[in-house]
């Protein structure tokens, strides 16, 4: 049997750690890329139309077949609930795909309205958080999830920046993480816009494409600038976002966060998992080396003992 050298070995182990370790980086690489699909779906929420009637969270309820919630639709005493924090903000939860809620304190002096659900980034933080692929980007927008293959690890509602993903506690045998799918199965897919835009008596929520209503935006922006603030949130936030925001008071003023980078969350992963196939790659092959010249040394010692005697 051919014997190889010392020196052999670890040009041998080198060359293939590292055929291994770019091989696997461009795997994990795969989204490093991907901007959204060019022709995807989104929607136009302009709060300065928003009047908080609540028409889009019963459409929403409707829709997914969700309970009845505690406080009725028609009842707005829910926006005067104060949470743990002081601030009046629902969130989304197992019962509720989308929320309404108000903002008093703003420089207009006026209440402004604001609808939460899931934005659909471009860029998921939940999608490239998930070690078992339990969500998917669709070519229409929309970030779905997949309940049977998910393992309640609950690492995407630690990634998502807005904070979106509710946990379903209702069976401990069956996790589920629970948020907006854009009316993914029963609309979207069929071109159809989600249930709560067509809600909309006040046409707060407009539906299109989203390269399409990018140019919307702006033009409001543009044709009453003393109306809108300068920004149109969801535009560049965390990559992009298939939900946009226009507003009339700062963003921060109504429960955004405008620290939010204006690139994808995995960009800040991206060196880091570079490195990881590279250590996964290299020392496997590392320590099988030393392993077999450990054993090749211990055979030639027993050897020379045998000759020897």
């Amino acid at each position: 049997m051919r014997r190889i050298s010392r020196r052999g070995f670890f040009k041998v182990t080198a060359a293939g750690s590292s055929a291994l370790a770019i091989s696997s980086t461009k795997k994990a690489f795969g989204m490093k890329e991907f901007k959204g699909y060019p022709d995807s779906m989104g929607v136009l929420v302009d709060l300065t139309r928003c009047i908080g009637c609540r028409t889009c969270e019963a459409a929403c309820n409707k829709e997914h077949g969700l309970p009845e919630p505690e406080i009725p639709f028609d009842d707005f005493s829910v926006f005067d609930q104060v949470f743990h924090d002081g601030k009046r903000k629902r969130r989304t939860s197992d019962s509720a795909y989308t929320v309404v809620n108000r903002y008093d304190d703003t420089s207009s002096g006026a209440p402004v309205y604001r609808k939460i659900q899931c934005n659909h980034c471009n860029e998921p933080a939940c999608l490239t958080s998930c070690f078992v692929n339990a969500y998917t980007k669709t070519k229409e927008g929309a970030v779905i999830y997949n309940p049977d293959v998910c393992v309640g690890c609950r690492m995407c509602m630690v990634a998502c920046p807005f904070r979106i993903p509710a946990y379903s506690y209702h069976s401990a045998l069956h996790p589920q993480i629970i948020k907006c799918n854009f009316c993914y199965d029963t609309r979207l897919k069929k071109g159809k816009p989600p249930a709560c835009v067509e809600a909309c008596p006040q046409e707060a929520l407009t539906f299109g494409h989203r390269k399409t209503l990018i140019k919307i935006a702006h033009e409001r922006i543009r044709s009453d600038p003393d109306k809108y603030v300068d920004h149109v949130y969801g535009e560049t936030e965390v990559g992009g976002t298939s939900w946009m925001y226009l507003s009339s008071v700062p963003f921060d003023q109504v429960g955004f966060d405008t620290s939010l980078q204006h690139h994808p969350i995995l960009d800040n992963t991206k060196s880091f998992l570079g490195f990881v196939p590279m250590v996964l790659g290299i020392w496997p092959a590392m320590f099988m080396g030393f392993h077999l010249l450990s054993t090749r040394g211990k055979e030639e010692t027993e050897k020379k003992v045998s000759e020897n005697k």
